[in-house]
């Protein structure tokens, strides 16, 4: 069984990085759902990214490289991409971005249950502590009676965060044999066939005012995927997972920004639990690697 890293601080940075980009990110695939389906507005993002993740395969590797590799993993992932990203598009269409983040922070508590049995980490009572403290955080933004779960909107938005834990996964058992670049090659590559092939029956012609909203959706997606790949291959997933619940406090803020949606009071409290939840992971990391390491 491989180590565990001495340090997960590179890989924490990494995705709170990620999560801030995929929040944008998701900011745009939302206004693209407004005009096309969320097969569509899955096909946008990944053909927008893969030029993007082309270049770097080139630039890093070689494309003969990539057909090195696990590719029933590969496939597989690609397979769970394409229904994570429409699952989610088809929420962000019917809920408020908030609160489609909100229940989309299941995953993290999915992920750092699954790190135990199938990847061997130890979870220490400290992590789950602040786990539990996050997910509380979360509970509050959605208001005592979580109406907005019970939605088709809402499941949609489960089922995401479902497939999303087991790529998280298999990125872990993936990056100890494969490298970065065919990890982030196959998964674009998949995603855009996929995602493009279902939804070319019903495809729309794409506005011409929506060409830079498609742009952002491509950079913020391919920077942010190498993110949560770099974070998940190189630090132990129950650790970095949590800081996913970052990106509430961007969500917040563009929810503002674009939509005009305030947020009341549960909102800010349950983000203020969720931010001191991340700040006590981060200290933790930090007396841990400390003790390791005087």
């Amino acid at each position: 069984m491989k180590p565990p890293p001495a340090s997960n601080f590179p890989g924490i940075v990494a995705m709170i990085v990620a999560a801030a980009l995929f929040t944008v990110m998701d900011a745009g695939m939302k206004l693209l759902a407004e005009h096309y389906s969320p097969m569509q507005v899955t096909a946008l993002r990944s053909l927008a990214s893969f030029p993007l993740v082309f270049v770097y395969v080139v630039w890093r590797s070689s494309l003969a490289a990539m057909l090195r590799g696990h590719w029933p993993w590969h496939m597989a992932r690609g397979a769970l991409a394409v229904f994570m990203l429409a699952s989610f598009v088809y929420g962000l269409q019917r809920l408020p971005m908030t609160e489609t983040y909100a229940i989309f922070y299941v995953a993290p508590l999915m992920i750092t249950a699954l790190s135990v049995p199938v990847l061997g980490e130890r979870v220490g009572a400290a992590r789950w502590f602040a786990i539990g403290i996050g997910l509380t955080g979360v509970l509050v933004v959605l208001r005592p009676t979580g109406g907005g779960v019970l939605t088709l909107g809402g499941l949609a938005v489960i089922a995401s965060a479902v497939c999303y834990t087991i790529s998280a996964i298999m990125i872990r058992i993936l990056g100890r044999t494969d490298s970065m670049e065919s990890l982030m090659f196959w998964l674009i590559s998949m995603l855009a066939v996929g995602s493009t092939t279902l939804a070319w029956p019903h495809w729309q012609p794409v506005r011409a005012a929506d060409a830079w909203i498609v742009a952002g959706v491509g950079i913020t997606g391919f920077c942010a995927q190498w993110g949560v790949t770099f974070a998940f291959r190189h630090g132990e997933v129950s650790a970095i997972a949590p800081f996913e619940y970052t990106s509430l406090v961007w969500t917040l803020g563009l929810d503002r920004l674009i939509w005009n949606t305030s947020p009341d009071g549960f909102t800010l409290l349950g983000a203020a639990i969720i931010i001191a939840a991340g700040l006590f992971l981060v200290r933790r990391e930090r007396v841990h690697v400390e003790a390791e390491h005087p």
